[in-house]
């Protein structure tokens, strides 16, 4: 029984559809690791802008109360 050339690529384009198992898991793991590496890297302005944003809110909720 011999198969065409097309048969073949089209047999070969569905197993490669269906062959994406853990690619989902190894993606996620990657954009963890690059966002745990931007924090690490950027803490002292992340630190910054967060204590601001805090100090903002606690004078904002004191002239509200006052």
């Amino acid at each position: 029984m011999k198969t065409s050339l097309k048969d073949t690529v089209r047999q070969l384009c569905q197993d490669f559809a269906y062959e994406e198992d853990g690619m989902g898991t190894v993606e996620i793991i990657l954009i963890i690791v690059v966002l745990v590496g931007l924090v690490i890297i950027f803490k002292n302005q992340i630190t910054s802008i967060v204590n601001d944003l805090f100090d903002n809110i606690t004078d904002k909720t004191d002239t509200i109360t006052n």
